[in-house]
């Protein structure tokens, strides 16, 4: 199957250093298969921007503030089943890599690698093919082992945890996710019962582990 496109693909990048967008820019400018539509920096803010933008495509990375990008990815496959996304990441991670593919992204690539490499990793993208970075091997990306050590999280825990270890307040964290202070206040008192913690600290610490928020 060849690449066959009558108009670019409209790609939405998804990053939070302002250096990394306008590198990914330059590089896609002299891509005529390709038009960035649009660049945000936080997580939380990727689904209105393809609400509004309307991507075939989306980069993709995983570190970000406001929503971990693994969570970002399950809800952009589940909203929009058609996006091809391409996780672009410093995460070296072998069991990240795994469960970003297991949750739908096409491409993984790191962002150490030349760019050549992310271009191979779009075109495969564009043909709905997959492809991670070769610096990975593919045979080291093994199915996620199911730990019974960590008790499963809902996705708004999970964006509740993460906001909380970056240090926002209860009241931020409402108003980031439209939702109420008492459901915020519920939240971290399950998160608290169920990763028996007892203090900020020590979600901070949970949140490290489950690899929301960088060691």
């Amino acid at each position: 199957m060849s690449f066959v496109s009558v108009h670019p693909l409209r790609v939405l990048i998804v990053e939070d250093h302002s250096l990394l967008i306008d590198g990914i820019r330059n590089l896609l400018a002299g891509q005529p298969r390709y038009q960035v539509v649009g660049a945000v920096t936080d997580g939380l803010a990727v689904g209105d921007a393809c609400r509004q933008l309307e991507p075939d495509m989306v980069i993709l990375d995983l570190g970000l503030p406001g929503m971990d990008g693994l969570d970002v990815l399950h809800q952009l496959r589940r909203r929009w089943p058609a996006l091809r996304v391409v996780v672009v990441t410093a995460s070296n991670d072998t069991q990240r890599g795994r469960a970003a593919l297991d949750a739908g992204a096409l491409a993984y690539v790191l962002k150490q690698s030349p760019q050549q490499v992310l271009l191979a990793a779009l075109q495969y993208a564009a043909l709905g093919k997959s492809y991670c970075d070769p610096a990975l091997r593919l045979d080291t990306l093994q199915p996620m082992p199911q730990s019974g050590d960590t008790p499963p999280l809902t996705s708004r825990e999970r964006q509740v945890l993460k906001l909380v270890a970056e240090g926002h307040r209860n009241r931020d964290v409402a108003e980031l996710l439209s939702i109420s202070l008492k459901t915020v206040e519920t939240h971290r008192l399950n998160l608290m019962r169920k990763l028996d913690a007892h203090n900020g600290a020590e979600l901070s610490n949970w949140a490290r582990r489950l690899g929301l928020i960088e060691l």
